[in-house]
C-alpha cells in the first residue's frame, strides 16, 4: 500500500469511529497555505481538530510524531477556521489519532487533548 493510500485509509477509519461517536464531520483535509488539518468534527458545542498519522513500521514512537512545529501549524489553521466560521461559545481541542498497521490488523491509539495552544 502506498504512503498516500495508507494515510487515506487511516483517515477513513478515524472518520468512521468519530461518526459512530456522534460527531459530524465538518471538513477533511482542510488546507491553508500555512498548514492543514486532517479532520475537523463537531459534536454539540465541541469542535475537534484531528491529526491522523499512519505507519506500518514506525521509526519513532507513535506518540512523538506530531512535532511542536506541526502542532503550531494545526493551531494556526484551527484559529483561522474558527474565525472564518464565526464560531462563538464553542470549546475546541486538538486530538491525535495514531494508526499502526501490522500484517492484517491495525492498532489505533486515539489521544484527545493531545496538545494545546501555549500562551
Amino acid at each position: 500500500m502506498t504512503h498516500l493510500k495508507l494515510g487515506q485509509a487511516a483517515e477513513s477509519l478515524i472518520v468512521n469511529i468519530l461518526q459512530k461517536d456522534k460527531f459530524t464531520i465538518l471538513e477533511q483535509n482542510y488546507k491553508k497555505f500555512f498548514g492543514e488539518v486532517d479532520i475537523i468534527a463537531q459534536r454539540e458545542e465541541l469542535i475537534i481538530f484531528v491529526e491522523v498519522k499512519a505507519r506500518t513500521t514506525p521509526k519513532t514512537s507513535m506518540f512523538e510524531i506530531v512535532s511542536p512545529a506541526k502542532q503550531r501549524k494545526i493551531i494556526q489553521v484551527a484559529k483561522e477556521y474558527i474565525a472564518k466560521n464565526s464560531f462563538i461559545d464553542v470549546t475546541y481541542r486538538f486530538d491525535v489519532a495514531l494508526v499502526e498497521y501490522k500484517k492484517d490488523k491495525q492498532n489505533i491509539s486515539y489521544i484527545p487533548n493531545a496538545f494545546y495552544e501555549k500562551r
